[in-house]
C-alpha cells in the first residue's frame, strides 16, 4: 500500500443543493464545503480523498466499477438510489476494498417507508446515519482503522 491511499468519496442525487435543499433535515453546510471538509478529513488520516456527486445513476455506476477494478475504498451516500436502485446494489457488490455507507439524516427514523430499505447496506461494512456532515468523517475513519492507519 502506498503512503497516501486514495479514497472516494461518492454523493448522489441532489446532495449538490446542500446547504440550500430541506436545511432541517440535511443542514446548513454547503455542498463545497463538505468536499473541503472530507479532503481535509482524509488528508489527517493519510488518504487522498476524491469527492464527487452526480445526478446521473450512470455515471455513479461508472465510478463505483472504476473502484471495484482499482480496489479502491469508498464512502457512499447514495441518496435516493440507496431505496431502489438495482444498478448501484449490483456495482457495490463488485467491490473488493470497503466500502461505508453514509446518509446526512438517519432514513430508519424517517416516516416515508421506502426510505427504511438500502440496497448499498448488503455491501458496506459500516453504516454511519443521523451524523449530518460528521457522517463522513466518521465513515473516513472506519476505512482507515480497516487499513491499519493510526
Amino acid at each position: 500500500m502506498s503512503a497516501t491511499t486514495r479514497v472516494l468519496v461518492l454523493n448522489g442525487p441532489n446532495l449538490g443543493r446542500l446547504g440550500r435543499r430541506q436545511p432541517q433535515i440535511y443542514g446548513t453546510t454547503s455542498y463545497e464545503q463538505l468536499v473541503e471538509l472530507c479532503v481535509e478529513w482524509g488528508h489527517d488520516l493519510g488518504f487522498d480523498v476524491s469527492v464527487r456527486q452526480t445526478n446521473y445513476e450512470g455515471e455513479m455506476v461508472g465510478w463505483l466499477n472504476d473502484a471495484a477494478d482499482s480496489a479502491t475504498p469508498v464512502v457512499l451516500n447514495a441518496a435516493a438510489w440507496t431505496h431502489y436502485s438495482l444498478a448501484i446494489y449490483d456495482a457495490c457488490a463488485q467491490l473488493t476494498a470497503p466500502l461505508v455507507e453514509v446518509h446526512l439524516s438517519d432514513p430508519l427514523t424517517r416516516p416515508e417507508e421506502f426510505r427504511h430499505t438500502s440496497y448499498v447496506t448488503p455491501h458496506a461494512v459500516a453504516v454511519i446515519a443521523g451524523r449530518g456532515v460528521d457522517g463522513y468523517a466518521e465513515a473516513l475513519a472506519v476505512i482507515a482503522r480497516l487499513l491499519g492507519r493510526p
